[in-house]
């Protein structure tokens, strides 16, 4: 039981960057829309107007502090003995957060095509776009290949984890559906 608690811990570092930056989009989004109000060749919109400049940026900037602190920490004598299974530095940790917004920005976009409003559920690919972009974006940039338990784990832990946050900020009030 204990390697399971060290394989989900390092689960959660690799993908924390991901889950900040994916959740600061809610919080301090709003503003100009990415794709400015055009449509695509279909007449629908490119992403939609939940999709703006600044929740991108402040995600990005989120997910890159977020790997920032995760890089300190671990050089740090406080985390010497966490010794992860593939390489974490501050340049895959920005890979992670920026794919994570460019996954969810191609949901945006595979929504709008299949006919979905913004704020519309499209269960499980709602849960791991981000995920997949988070991963996909950081293979380049990482000289160890990362454990697939690892990826497997980080693709079972996030929906609840998704579904539970996102009900909470519903709860709060930040968002306006609960998934």
């Amino acid at each position: 039981m204990p390697l399971l608690i060290y394989e989900i811990a390092y689960a959660l570092w690799f993908i924390l960057p991901a889950y900040v930056a994916n959740a600061f989009p809610v919080i301090f989004g709003g503003g100009l829309a990415i794709d400015m109000g055009r449509k695509f060749s279909d007449g629908k919109p490119i992403f939609g107007s939940h999709k703006t400049f600044r929740g991108f940026a402040a995600g990005l900037i989120a997910g890159v502090l977020t790997s920032l602190v995760q890089t300190i920490a671990l050089q740090s004598k406080m985390l010497s003995d966490f010794v992860l299974p593939f390489e974490f530095n501050v340049l895959v940790g920005s890979m992670i957060a920026l794919g994570a917004l460019v996954g969810d920005l191609v949901h945006s976009f595979v929504k709008r095509r299949l006919g979905l409003v913004e704020g519309s559920p499209l269960p499980v690919a709602d849960q791991l776009d981000f995920v997949l972009g988070a991963i996909l974006f950081s293979l380049p940039f990482s000289l160890s290949p990362l454990p697939l338990f690892t990826v497997v784990l980080v693709l079972v832990i996030t929906p609840p984890i998704h579904l539970l946050t996102n009900f909470l900020a519903y709860l709060l009030g930040v968002k306006k559906t609960p998934w």
